[in-house]
């Protein structure tokens, strides 16, 4: 049976989704990040899909029944940051759990329960867990389920993940370990992305070769020029682009946020877009939904959880119904 990674649009068993609680990575922001994630199971669970959200603690655990309804359910795990896209599983068609070395995204954030959280989940899943020898997050690729991956050479290619290995190197583990025979490679991914560019924040297949990428808003969008270079790289590589707005400048003080729409998580019922107060909300949230007509799309504010350095996308990761 050959090994695939099934898309994010196949029917999904249950999502988990990590809850914040670590006031260091969310200073200022970690009760409105609590809600806003709160707001994302909720959502989820009432479309009609299984939804595991996990909480650090007696007293997180607390905190979350506070803001979910009991259709969320919780389960108590030791874990660090909440990016479960990175440190979950990822399963394959034939219902194993691949899990890939991690390093804290290139060793910046290193937190007690990262390495590990992937195989306690597949465990209690009942998956059986297959190691790899090489560092690889969730985020930074995306597949459309015919075998072809879309991925940044920013992250994939950086010297902090698998310095040892080539391009020609990494191809082959992903088709060897995920079934990914084709690889659709992106330049940079956003800016002061804390992932060093996953593509998740950046393209996403909606379709069997069609690609969601965002178009720049305004002669500020910090990211115009990224924007620009993927467009270019995907249909030279014969993909079909589907363009959706960008939020735009999107600041914290000082400080350029990475927002995205392309952050979305997509679930068997619905689709959740991440909002940041742009007055391209709107119009963002509407490009998403007119890609999956078979579903419904809402947006939610996600400006907190994005100061914590990622969005609902990032948050989650799904069990297929295998």
């Amino acid at each position: 049976m050959a090994i695939s990674m099934p898309p994010e649009w196949a029917p999904q068993a249950w999502l988990w989704i990590g809850f914040p609680h670590d006031a260091d990575e969310w200073p200022d922001y970690l009760g409105r990040a609590q809600e806003q994630i709160a707001a994302f199971a909720n959502a989820v669970a009432e479309s009609g899909q299984e939804v595991r959200l996990l909480v650090r603690d007696a007293a997180n655990e607390a905190r979350a029944r506070s803001l979910v309804s009991g259709a969320v359910k919780l389960e108590r795990r030791s874990f660090g940051d909440v990016w479960l896209r990175d440190t979950g599983p990822l399963v394959r068609t034939d219902g194993s759990a691949l899990r890939c070395l991690f390093n804290g995204w290139g060793g910046k954030y290193l937190m007690e329960g990262d390495q590990t959280i992937g195989a306690e989940l597949a465990n209690e899943a009942g998956l059986p867990v297959v190691g790899a020898d090489w560092i690889l997050e969730g985020g930074a690729i995306d597949g459309d389920g015919t075998g072809l991956v879309v991925t940044t050479e920013q992250c994939l290619l950086n010297p902090n993940r698998n310095p040892e290995l080539s391009r020609e190197e990494i191809e082959a583990r992903l088709a060897r370990d995920l079934g990914f025979d084709r690889v659709l490679w992106l330049g940079d991914g956003l800016i002061n992305d804390h992932t060093d560019g996953h593509v998740d924040n950046l393209a996403r297949f909606v379709a069997p070769g069609r690609l969601a990428l965002p178009r720049a808003t305004g002669s500020d969008d910090p990211n115009t020029a990224i924007y620009a270079d993927a467009k270019r790289r995907a249909e030279a590589f014969g993909v079909e682009v589907a363009e959706i707005p960008s939020p735009g400048l999107i600041t914290r003080g000082d400080l350029v946020e990475p927002a995205s729409y392309a952050n979305f998580a997509i679930t068997t019922n619905l689709v959740v877009v991440p909002t940041f107060g742009s007055i391209h909300d709107a119009d963002g949230v509407a490009a998403i939904a007119a890609l999956f007509p078979d579903r419904a799309t809402i947006g939610l504010p996600a400006d907190a959880v994005l100061a914590g350095g990622g969005g609902f996308h990032c948050a989650s990761q799904q069990m297929p119904g295998l």
